[in-house]
């Protein structure tokens, strides 16, 4: 599209009605976007996408302000009806999770985010580690209460995810993995079907290169699966 095309587009959708917008121009714009049919000598048949609507020749070489504002009632219309990019799926997830903390660890398949540094350390499997902290208060006796904006934190992580593996504290203490797991069945169950594992293990005392360890196993165990 031609810059005077695109920025007369742009002036129709949201800035202020042109007042001198000449039919060829009109009809220059929409054969762009779509397609144009002559119905006779003074009425057309504009179309874009699936919408479609009647436009009469003026009598003058410029479209009226009524015409004008029908114009671009039907653009935005049109504009609506263009389907939205879903982002791309990170193809595996790892979440090392207990009730104070999440580890989201994200197969970045070979690309790196065009935000990060190139000094990063080498990594072959080239993963993101997203670090998430609950807020706690001060509470007495083993277990503090389930903290809702916690576990929503980590669905949010999770929803570019095409493969989630959930591994929770499995000593002395109910496990993370699977109270996040009800609660992505309860409030996010399209994120929900995407969880194809759900593992314990004792992160009671795991140093935090041992938690990017075990991560990294499931990581190292995707990448041979998809090699053989």
């Amino acid at each position: 599209m031609s810059k005077h095309l695109e920025s007369l587009y742009q002036n129709l959708i949201n800035g202020k009605l042109p007042h001198n917008l000449s039919w060829s121009e009109a009809v220059e714009l929409v054969g762009h976007l779509g397609e144009v049919q002559s119905r006779g000598d003074d009425e057309f048949v504009f179309r874009v996408g699936s919408q479609r609507v009647l436009f009469k020749r003026p009598p003058t070489h410029d479209l009226g302000v009524e015409e004008v504002s029908r114009l671009r009632k039907f653009l935005k219309e049109a504009r609506t009806d263009e389907p939205t990019e879903e982002p791309a799926k990170s193809p595996r997830m790892i979440v090392v999770i207990d009730h104070h903390a999440a580890h989201v660890y994200q197969d970045l398949g070979g690309n790196r985010p065009a935000d990060e540094h190139k000094e990063r350390p080498y990594d072959p499997f080239n993963f993101h580690h997203h670090l998430i902290h609950r807020k706690e208060a001060h509470y007495r006796g083993e277990r503090v209460p389930e903290e809702h904006s916690f576990y929503e934190e980590v669905a949010k992580d999770l929803a570019s995810a095409n493969e989630i593996v959930l591994i929770g504290h499995a000593t002395g203490k109910s496990n993370a993995a699977d109270f996040l797991k009800e609660y992505l069945n309860t409030h996010h169950p399209d994120i929900s079907k995407r969880v194809i594992a759900t593992e314990s293990a004792d992160l009671s005392a795991v140093t935090e290169s041992e938690i990017e360890a075990l991560a990294k196993r499931h990581m190292i165990a995707v990448v041979r699966e998809r090699a053989s």
